[in-house]
């Protein structure tokens, strides 16, 4: 059987008493961290909880979350993290759709509840992951381990549920990943070889460890047995002296936080020769920052991994030894890599036919560590899943080797700063303002966060609204990461194809002029 809580128990049995995770001044052991998950399962399971049951983590990184990503599992429960960075509408949306009857919080989203909690039918108890004083209605974390027996482990496992990560929707609704022990433990496996992790790793999580990126690192570097450092979330400066003391060695950032940190004026004033892995992924890496970032950090090794939430989710891996800038295989940086063991993948048509090498069409996979499906959306999974192999999206061509080169994206997707803004939902938001006629929102180049979101608009005759009265429209509604960082009013309607759908490609045309991919 494979059990996500598998990797912890494997921990303690190998490196007990050694350093599990750092969290400013707390401190804990392999064999602590195993305590404290089977107390907080039994918990859990004191307050009813059963199996199968969701249950929502809506925090920023802490040690503790990481106790929650093993101690839900442990007690038959199905984690289900929550984006911090949601609208309260969005968090309504995420929580109504999987039915989550319990929710661990931090002090950062207390008010955000308070707001919404009558709209929560499903959900009967919130505990606090924080010290200090209880918040009205919250029950206390601390408490409930301290009051609680560690139970053993549920035994859940195979095609049992583990977690349920919601990602955006070219539907303009968020769609529940559903994650199986088998495919999160499967992909751990099929990576772990090209990570370079072992129980001397000192892992840094900066990542936002709700994000499918970062719980996929946790998740490896449990496997290993290394040490986990965790901090609250991203800051350069922070983040740097972070790694100076506490002398990580391996850390995942995603490109837009590489590009902030090689980038920073005070990065001479800290030694991170210490670090000797950095993973990036998420989002496509612009080549000017992989360059810099191999310069100013020399003795560090890159590796790539490319995928998404429902293939648990890395596809391929760019090895080290792929990255360089001279010679035969210089051009081999600019791709996402090669597949990952048991990983079979093929470049298909609009049939849903092969590829040669060097043909440009949409990739798809399949591998022990696919997604079960979409949660309440069969007609969807059924879309994506088809045949038994997921439909990626994402266009791109293979080379004779089996690297692939990612092009372009077949779905309306723009990721700017590693975070994936599906269009529909933006347009979703811009179309409840009264005045808006027409509009379509696509990803033009941005060097900091890779790709800014950008809307074009025609508003209803005789009416009038600025681009800043619209993007403030946006807030109310989504996330700020996938509100409009600029607008341009049209006066005449938008270009449509023959079927009638906007012609987002002629759109996109002027601000990727000059661009060799179109994503950046």
């Amino acid at each position: 059987m494979l059990a996500l809580t598998q990797l912890l128990t494997r921990a303690a049995l190998i490196n007990g008493e050694a350093t599990a995770t750092v969290f400013g001044e707390r401190r804990q052991s392999w064999n602590q961290l195993q305590e404290r998950v089977a107390r907080l399962a039994g918990g859990l399971q004191g307050l009813g909880l059963a199996a199968d049951d969701r249950v929502a983590i809506l925090a920023l990184n802490s040690d503790r979350y990481l106790e929650c990503s093993f101690g839900i599992p442990w007690a038959g429960g199905i984690a289900q993290p929550i984006n911090t960075r949601l609208a309260p509408p969005e968090i309504v949306h995420w929580l109504g759709d999987s039915g989550a009857r319990f929710l661990l919080i931090d002090r950062n989203f207390v008010e955000v509840l308070n707001g919404i909690r009558s709209e929560l039918p499903d959900l009967e108890t919130a505990i606090f992951l924080d010290d200090g004083e209880l918040p009205a209605g919250l029950q206390s974390y601390e408490s409930l381990l301290a009051g609680a027996e560690p139970v053993p482990d549920a035994g859940r496992g195979d095609e049992d549920l583990a977690q349920l990560m919601y990602t955006g929707g070219t539907t303009g609704r968020s769609k529940g990943v559903e994650l199986s022990h088998r495919a999160i433990v499967s992909n751990v496996l099929q990576c772990l070889p090209g990570l370079r992790l072992d129980e001397d790793s000192r892992c840094l999580h900066a990542a936002p460890m709700f994000h499918a990126a970062d719980n996929f690192f946790c998740m490896c570097a449990t496997a290993a047995a290394a040490t986990q450092v965790i901090v609250p979330g991203f800051e350069p400066v922070s983040t740097m002296a972070t790694i100076t003391a506490e002398r990580v060695n391996s850390a995942l950032l995603v490109p837009t936080m590489i590009n902030m940190l090689v980038n920073h004026q005070a990065l001479g004033e800290h030694d991170l020769a210490c670090l000797e892995t950095v993973v990036y992924g998420a989002s496509p890496m612009p080549e000017q920052v992989l360059r810099r970032a191999m310069s100013v950090l020399p003795k560090t090794e890159f590796v790539q991994a490319y995928g998404q939430t429902e293939a648990g989710p890395v596809l391929t891996m760019l090895a080290a030894r792929d990255h360089v800038l001279d010679g035969p295989n210089a051009g081999r940086v600019r791709s996402a890599g090669r597949p990952v063991a048991c990983v079979d993948m093929e470049i298909r048509d609009e049939h849903d036919r092969p590829l040669p090498p060097g043909e440009i069409g949409e990739i798809c996979a399949r591998g022990p560590n696919l997604m079960s499906g979409y949660r309440n959306l069969p007609e969807v999974t059924e879309e994506t899943l088809r045949g038994g192999w997921l439909h990626t999206g994402d266009g791109a061509y293979m080379d004779e080797h089996g690297y692939v080169f990612i092009v372009d994206r077949m779905k309306d997707v723009i990721v700017s700063g590693a975070e994936n803004v599906y269009s529909a939902e933006t347009e979703n938001a811009l179309y409840q303002h009264p005045a808006v006629a027409e509009c379509a929102v696509i990803g033009i180049p941005h060097d900091t966060w890779g790709e800014q979101v950008h809307a074009v608009v025609r508003l209803k005759p005789d009416m009038t609204v600025t681009a800043d009265e619209l993007i403030a429209h946006c807030h109310e509604l989504i996330a700020g990461y996938k509100c409009p960082r600029s607008i341009d009013f049209r006066d005449e309607p938008l270009p449509l194809s023959g079927a009638g759908k906007i012609l987002k490609r002629s759109l996109r045309e002027p601000f990727w002029e000059g661009q060799t991919r179109k994503v950046h």
